[in-house]
């Protein structure tokens, strides 16, 4: 019983852990008005922190198989949360743009280990469905964020309040898990099989000598860049590019995130029902469809319901292929090919978003829709590459034995 008690705690602090992912990302879109303000910037001035914050992500993340090398899951999440709760305070407190922006290297530090830490655990010792789960409280968190930054604001409270509630989450999650240390370190337990065989980690080096791993991480790298992409420029070409009404683009871009979180949900109940290379196809042919019709523009309801369809399409992949990730990785691999894929997912979220933009501003913003449609094209191409690839290997493991 107390075995059992300890499993639902230990389960209940990781979805507690992806809330506190997605929460601080929503903060700053809401606060930068008041933060510009507070601090005499100009408008373009949350590059340097966005850029702070990536270089610190990319770095943890990246390394984030190393660290597990040498300490416990629990101690990587209990750093991870202190240095994300220390960075947000710091935001609250800083009296100069400068601390902001050195705050959020900080700040990407701790989410890019976060992240990965929590993806790795989860890969290992969770099925398809309850990956997809975790990653819908991920945007339960994203979702929070503003909503939290609004109410503070409305309340007449000052910007500072909101990263500072936030702030005081994230510590008190740290010290969960900190509190909880040894329980982080159970056997790997993928699709209901554990295994209590010590695995010898690879070296970083040897684990990017794979193809598969290369291949894995481009997939996420175009699969983040789509759906940030389609988040970050669909309100733009809606409203100044086709004449849709503020109100109307912007509840619909609302609704392109609340597809996303609904589609992870829906996808938690019939994860495992249908084998992962067979939904994931499933999901890119979805994208596809949403941008065709976003670009054919046939009518406004069409468009909607097209960038629509992109949101709930996207909602599986990325817990998809996390859940997945020991199906084509050797498992002393597999914690730093986790750490790889969430750093490339970092870099397609903000590359991929700049390109679409660059595109935008030579041609027109009507290029955004066939930029995703090609982009979901080579996100189909790099999947079936990966699967290739992964059949190949096993067939030379199964001739090797």
């Amino acid at each position: 019983m107390l075995k059992h008690k300890l499993s639902l705690l230990i389960t209940l602090l990781t979805f507690l852990g992806f809330v506190s992912i997605g929460l601080p990302d929503g903060l700053t879109g809401v606060a930068w008005p008041s933060m510009r303000d507070y601090f005499g910037l100009p408008i373009d001035a949350l590059g340097g922190l966005l850029v702070s914050y990536t270089a610190g992500y990319l770095v943890s993340s990246f390394g984030s198989g190393r660290m597990l090398a040498r300490v416990s899951v629990g101690a990587l999440l209990a750093l991870s949360c202190l240095a994300t709760g220390v960075s947000l305070f710091g935001y609250a407190g800083a009296s100069h743009w400068r601390l902001v922006v050195a705050f959020g290297g900080l700040a990407g530090l701790g989410a890019g280990a976060i992240d990965a830490g929590l993806n790795t655990y989860a890969a290992t010792h969770f099925n398809a469905r309850m990956v997809n789960w975790l990653h819908a409280f991920y945007g339960v968190g994203a979702l929070s964020g503003p909503l939290l930054m609004t109410h503070a604001l409305r309340s007449g409270l000052p910007w500072q309040w909101g990263y500072a509630i936030v702030g005081g989450g994230q510590l008190a999650l740290a010290a969960c898990f900190a509190l909880t240390l040894r329980r982080w370190n159970g056997a790997y337990q993928v699709d209901g099989a554990s295994s209590h065989e010590p695995v010898v980690a690879a070296s970083n080096a040897s684990t990017l000598r794979l193809p598969v791993v290369w291949f894995s991480a481009a997939v996420f790298f175009v699969y983040t860049g789509i759906e940030a992409a389609a988040g970050a420029w669909a309100y733009s070409l809606l409203t100044e590019s086709r004449a849709i009404p503020m109100m109307t683009a912007g509840t619909w871009v609302s609704v392109y995130w609340g597809a996303l979180t609904v589609g992870r949900i829906v996808s938690a109940t019939i994860a495992g029902r249908a084998p992962a290379p067979m939904l994931l196809r499933c999901c890119i042919a979805g994208q596809a469809a949403g941008a065709l019709l976003v670009w054919l523009d046939l009518s406004a309801s069409s468009s909607f319901f097209g960038l629509a369809l992109i949101g709930l399409a996207s909602a599986p992949i990325f817990p998809t292929m996390i859940a997945s990730t020991p199906d084509r990785i050797p498992r002393n691999h597999l914690a730093n090919a986790v750490g790889f894929q969430i750093a490339a997912a970092a870099l397609g979220q903000s590359l991929l978003p700049a390109l679409v933009g660059v595109m935008a501003r030579r041609l027109g913003l009507e290029v955004v829709a066939p930029a995703l449609l090609a982009a979901a094209a080579l996100l189909y191409s790099l999947h079936e590459a990966m699967t290739t690839t992964r059949a190949r290997a096993l067939r030379k493991s199964q001739v090797a034995t």
